[in-house]
Formats: C-alpha cells, structure tokens, sequence
C-alpha cells in the first residue's frame, strides 16, 4: 500500500479533489480514504470541519468514480439503501466476535475481556489488528467491493445464512488495513457512531456540488471545476453554497432516495433538481409532524388572525398509503417502512371498495388543472387525466376498530397485530384508515398547495366506507366553547385529542418538519406536561420488596441525532404493571451489556446496576420538566453542565413503531422545557422558546 493511501487527509488546508486523494478517475474508491475520512470526522467536535472533511472527500468521488457516490453516502449513514426498501445489516456479535476469531488467532474469551474495558468492538479489532504483522499485503478493500458484500449479507437468510455472512465477514476482514478495521466493525454491528447526522451528510453533498460541480469531467482542471469559489465575493460564495445546499436538501426531501439524487447531480447541476427529484408514488416521504400546546386559550392566541380547522387526533399508527399508476398500492410507516405486508386488509380494501368509487369531480378536476396551470414545477405533460383516479399520495392514521360496535379501539388493541408478512385471514384485530391529507394525485404534487384546497380535492375524490375508510372528523370553527365541546367528544370517541391546522396561512404541507402550523391538543396537556416523550431505555435498577428478584426502575435517555448520544434524562419506576415489571425484566437481560455505552451521556450520581443496549423506546408522561444536575438531557441548551430532568415520570406504552434514533431529541427536549407556563412567565414570552424553529 503506497504512503500516499496511508496519509489522505480531507481536511486539509486548499484541498485539491484531483491532486490530494489516492485513486485514479475510473477507480473504485479505496475504502481507506473513506475510513480515513471516518476518522477525521470523529476527532473533530467543530460541525463546520465536519461538513468541510466529508465534503471534500465527496467532490473526488464525484469527480473520479462518480458510479461509488451513491455506496459512499449510504456508508456514511450506515444503510444500504432507502429505508422503504427494508434493507437492513446488523450482523450479530457473536458471527463478528468469531469472525474476528478466525481472522486473528486470538481467542474468543480475550477478545470478549477486550471488550468489557473499551467498550466499542471496533476499537478491540483495530487494536488487535494493529500488533499482527502481515506476511503479503492482500488486494486493497475498494468502495465497490465492501458495499457489494454487505449486501450480500443482508440479504442472506436461511439455515446457512449465518456461516455464509461469517466467511464473507472474515474475508474481508482479513484484507482491512489500519482504520478499515474498525469502521467495518461499526458498520456491520450497525453502530457507526461518529458523530456524523443526516444532515450534516446532506449538508456536505450541497457544498460538494457547489464546490466542483460532478457533472463536469475530470480532466477539466480549470479552477471553476476545481474549486467553483475562484472569482466570486465570500458574500457570493456563501449565498451559492446555502442555495446548493437548500436544493439539495429540498429534493431529498421530496424524493428521499439517494440513488435519484445522486443520479440527478451526475447529470445536471443543483439548480436543476427541482425538476429531475419530484414526489413520486411508491417512494415514501418523511410526514409532517405538529408541535404540542398546552390549551385553547394559547392556540386562540398563536391563530389569532388565521382561519383554522380542529381535527379529531386518532389514537393508531401513522399510514401513508401511496397508489401507483400500474395499480399497486403501498402502506408506508412514519419511519418511511413498508408496512404493506402488515396491512394486507387495507390493500384489498382499496382494490375492492375505495378505487371503484373514487373519482376526480369536475370540481377536482377544476382544482388540479388550475394548480397545473399556476405551477411553473408542474410536469404538464402529466397533467389531470380524466375524471378517473389514477396515483396519489395519502396521509392516514390507522386505528383499531370494533366491527360489531362500530367505534375506534385503543392503540395497545392494535399494537398486537403482527408486523409484518400477515395472512388476512388470521386477522383478529379489525382496522380503519382515517384520512386527513392528501399530497400528490395524478401527477399532480398538492404540497404547496394550502390545507383549504388539498383538503377540498381530499374530499372530493375519495369515497366514506364506514368503518374502514373514513376522512377524518373535523369542526372549523374559532369559538372557545366549541372547540372545547368538540375535544370532548373527541375523547370519548378514544382519540388522543385534536389536531388544530391552519387553513390558508402558512399551510402547506411541510415534509419531515415539525411545524407550528399543526398543533396537537390532548387531554393531558390540561393536567401536566405538554407532551409525552418517547425515551430510550439504557439501564436497569435491581428491585427491593415486592419488585425483588427482577428490574424494579429503569434509565431513560433522549437522543440527540447531531452527536448520535443518548442522554439521561429520567429514573423511572411508575405505571408498570406486575405483567409489565415481569416481562420488561426477561426482554432487558438479553439485551445487557458490562458498561456504558461509549455514545451514552449520564451523570457519576446516578448509575444503574445494569446498562442496557439501546433497543426499545417507551412513551412516557411527566408532570414537568426540571434543570437537573442528576441528567444530561439538553445540557448545553438549559445550562452548561446541568441537564432536564422530568419530574414524576409514568410509563404509558411500549413505541414498537419507533426506532431508538426515533426518540425525543435533546433540542424537543430543550423545548418542552422552555414552554412551560412558569419559564415562559419568567421571560416574557407567551408561546416559549425557538418559536420558530421548525423541528
């Protein structure tokens, strides 16, 4: 391996894409440069460097093996695709401890000794690696050849599955040089753990177009090729680096593939995605969220001057259910899953019942061609196509439904559905779909259009089959008594609460935003905090008297997605049942763990008698928020060193529908606190903090 390889550096000073990295145009990446880039990003604390390193390593991909850029962003992310494909790695410990094993020479037990003191397998193979000599350098591991073979594995399933994903493990294992190590070990544990969020991947790959744009040729080494800020103001260069960025933010939000993006970047410039990423049925979007409020009164107060609508907030799981011009149709989760097999009754239902009897009125027909006829990003080839329902993009909630009774059922009901692969004729538990959105129909994308018409084309077109495709209940109406009246009966009708939207002013539909535009109203926001959070459970206390024998408390975290690290921010121990007490105990030990996790953020004051992997989010509700030395939740946001605590904390629920990385941030966190009644007394301010800031 030639000492160029070994001394990459992307985050050098005036890096050159062509003339600082280690391959030739035409090559396959070596995958060192990409963990030597991993490297640089995970001992740098500086965001800004972060996204200058890794944006100087994607315009040489760009540049050089533009066919490797796709694999370099999903290694960045730690995927091997979009997640509505439902490729996942994660290989067991056991398959890499043995994997290791055999690669080295070195025993299983010691490897597992190694582990207890650092904590980060990764780190025990590097270590490991680094003392042996090698005989004859095998051929460098490519970019090409690494995303190949972890895909190999994820797909491998059956009886030999496992000694078939141990030999490729071991094989490439054995070719890794140096850093290599470690970063394949993360990655097929799938806990990268760099530090390295979404955003800041997106972030990088705008200012890497901006910078050398990958639609020109390598061998054009003129300095606007190079470096595109040659000539120009930092004034001008700042503005075309944040329009870059927001270009390629925005597409990706729109068509959330890499794949396309990317594709679209090869071909053409930034500039250019707007028309080539488009909404697409069959490619999931990211969903809207609402932000809570504690009240009618506050919710008067933040639309005083707006029309808006009150909705029933059903009490299910989130479905956005996409049909496809060829007929198929897609349910996907909020996490952007295919939870197609899981539903197979809302499937046929739509073939057989909803698609017969939806159709485009003249009125939507009028609705859409003037959209069409105003909208310069509209493909008009596409156009309205007759008064017959073609394709379209719907936002839902799936509840749980009593047939006999004909009301709603409560979430756990349906929570005991299988979760996927399920026979339609084995279903105990009945389902309704709600609809309350629409974003895309016929060609024709509705998210810029305001609530009032995507509501009236939603209307229009579809059919109410009671029972099993409804549109969800709503009351417009702006009187104090009303609306109260309204949550009543929400309640009773078991929904959660209300949803209360704008109907005209800023109501466009905001993917993967969490906007102020939507507000949710429960209950429970009356009696406490104004929202539960859904926290990760990382550790275990022993229980004493009647809890003896088993976990009688539990360590709650929030997760902040910039530094990828679990916080604490809770001890909690009420709202179990002895079922629960049971069950949570037999689910947790097999889920233990000697230490810490390297990524969890606690205090030395509060340590559990056992320490958990991060496995399982469960929502949780307070009575409020309080500064707590104990705690890391939102440490820096509140206070330099302190962090929230919640106060009281009960358990609710389990989130089998969320993701660990899916839990409360520590910036909601930040938020809830700062919007409670006495902190937005104490400064003044009658909505809380970071108003606008969109989460």
């Amino acid at each position: 391996m030639s000492q160029k390889s070994i001394l990459y550096d992307p985050i050098k000073m005036n890096y050159h894409p062509i003339h600082d990295c280690n391959w030739k145009e035409g090559e396959s990446v070596p995958y060192l440069s990409l963990a030597k880039t991993f490297e640089c990003i995970e001992t740098t604390s500086s965001r800004i460097k972060i996204t200058e390193t890794l944006s100087n390593f994607f315009r040489s991909v760009g540049l050089l093996s533009p066919f490797d850029m796709t694999s370099c962003v999903y290694l960045c992310l730690n995927r091997l695709g979009p997640a509505y494909e439902g490729t996942e790695l994660g290989v067991g410990e056991t398959v890499l401890l043995k994997a290791l094993a055999a690669t080295t020479g070195v025993g299983i037990e010691h490897i597992r000794s190694s582990l207890k003191k650092y904590g980060d397998l990764g780190v025990v193979a590097e270590t490991i690696r680094s003392r042996q000599k090698i005989l004859s350098a095998p051929k460098p591991l490519t970019i090409s050849l690494v995303f190949s073979k972890l895909k190999n594995i994820a797909s491998m399933s059956g009886n030999s599955a496992q000694n078939k994903k141990l030999e490729i493990v071991r094989s490439l294992l054995v070719a890794c040089r140096e850093s290599e190590t470690k970063y394949l070990i993360r990655s097929l544990s799938g806990k990268l753990r760099i530090g390295l969020a979404e955003q800041t991947v997106l972030t990088a790959l705008g200012q890497a177009v901006a910078m050398t744009p990958f639609h020109f040729k390598a061998d054009d080494e003129s300095p606007r090729i190079v470096d595109a800020s040659n000539g120009i103001s930092s004034e001008q260069w700042k503005t075309v680096l944040d329009t870059a960025v927001a270009n390629v933010k925005r597409a990706y939000c729109v068509c959330p593939d890499y794949s396309r993006l990317i594709k679209s970047l090869l071909t053409d410039s930034h500039e250019a995605l707007e028309q080539m990423c488009t909404i697409t049925p069959g490619i999931p979007l990211k969903p809207m969220l609402a932000s809570p409020t504690h009240g009618i009164s506050e919710i008067l107060k933040r639309f005083e001057e707006c029309d808006f609508t009150c909705e029933y907030k059903y009490d299910g799981e989130r479905a956005q259910i996409h049909i496809l011009p060829s007929g198929a149709s897609h349910v996907y989760s909020r996490n952007q899953e295919d939870n197609t097999t899981k539903y197979p009754d809302i499937v046929n239902n739509l073939m057989s019942r909803v698609l017969p009897e939806s159709k485009l009125t003249p009125h939507a027909v009028e609705l859409l061609s003037e959209i069409v006829k105003n909208s310069k990003k509209q493909d008009q080839s596409i156009g309205v196509i007759g008064n017959k329902l073609v394709s379209c993009i719907i936002d839902s909630e799936v509840v749980a439904w009593d047939r006999v009774a004909g009301h709603i059922l409560p979430f756990q009901i349906l929570s005991t559905r299988k979760r996927k692969d399920v026979d339609e004729s084995t279903v105990k538990v009945q389902i309704c779909v709600y609809v309350f959105d629409i974003l895309f129909i016929n060609g024709v994308s509705l998210i810029e259009q305001t609530l009032r018409i995507r509501r009236e084309i939603l209307r229009e077109v579809f059919p109410r089959i009671f029972g099993e495709f409804m549109i969800a209940t709503s009351l417009d109406s702006s009187d104090i008594d009303e609306i109260a009246t309204f949550l009543d009966e929400a309640i009773k009708g078991n929904c959660e609460g209300l949803m209360i939207k704008t109907l005209d002013h800023n109501s466009t539909y905001e993917i993967a935003k969490r906007s102020h535009s939507w507000l949710k109203l429960k209950k429970d926001y009356l009696e406490g905090v104004g929202d539960t959070l859904d926290l990760v459970v990382i550790g275990g206390f022993h229980g004493t008297g009647k809890r003896a024998g088993r976990y009688g408390g539990y360590l709650l975290a929030c997760y902040d997605p910039e530094t990828e690290e679990y916080q604490t921010i809770c001890k909690i121990g009420t709202g179990m049942k002895d079922d629960d007490l049971a069950s949570f105990s037999e689910y947790f030990k097999s889920h233990a763990v000697d230490k810490a996790k390297p990524y969890y953020q606690y205090t030395s004051s509060l340590i559990p008698d056992q320490w958990f992997e991060p496995v399982q989010v469960w929502e949780v509700k307070a009575a409020d928020l309080s500064i707590s030395p104990a705690h890391k939740a939102a440490a820096g946001l509140v206070d330099p060193l302190k962090g929230v605590s919640l106060r009281f904390p009960r358990f609710i629920r389990i989130r089998d529908d969320k993701k660990p990385e899916d839990a409360t941030t520590a910036k909601q966190v930040y938020e809830l606190y700062q919007s409670q009644e006495q902190i937005k007394n104490q400064h003044g301010n009658a909505y809380g903090g970071n108003d606008d800031d969109d989460m």
